[in-house]
């Protein structure tokens, strides 16, 4: 005989655990898990959080922060790649990248101040977007 679940019974979610990566999350079985921009910029996660993702039996995403890395404020001047059509923001000799969602959220354009939420003590390549500070247009 087949093992089959009773009719009616829901299967419980999967569970994964992962880190986000700036844009998505890695998953402890070596997977990427994609996240929705909005998600990610509204969480203002940063590079290193540790996330925990159920996949409910419906095969819906359910994202919560577990374990929120230590963060340091930086303010920066908000750029735009015209080749790959993204935004960056840069402080000093640095460049991290940010998430588009969390630009136009703000309604962000190149020239603003961005101040950025990146790891504190973690080299990262992309940063979470707290708040733009629109350039004075005289």
């Amino acid at each position: 005989t087949m093992d089959m679940p009773p009719m009616g019974r829901i299967e419980e979610g999967r569970v994964i655990e992962g880190v986000f990566d700036g844009q998505q999350m890695v998953g402890a079985d070596g997977k990427t898990y994609t996240i929705a921009p909005n998600y990610a910029s509204k969480s203002k996660l940063v590079e290193g959080d540790m996330l925990k993702l159920t996949v409910t039996p419906r095969g819906s995403f359910i994202y919560k922060q577990v374990g929120p890395i230590e963060r340091s404020r930086v303010i920066g001047s908000l750029g735009f790649d015209q080749t790959t059509e993204e935004y960056y923001v840069t402080s000093e000799t640095r460049r991290w990248n940010v998430i588009k969602a969390s630009v136009t959220y703000f309604k962000g354009e190149a020239g603003d101040e961005a101040v950025i939420l990146i790891p504190k003590d973690a080299p990262s390549k992309w940063a979470a977007v707290e708040n733009i500070l629109k350039r004075n247009v005289v």
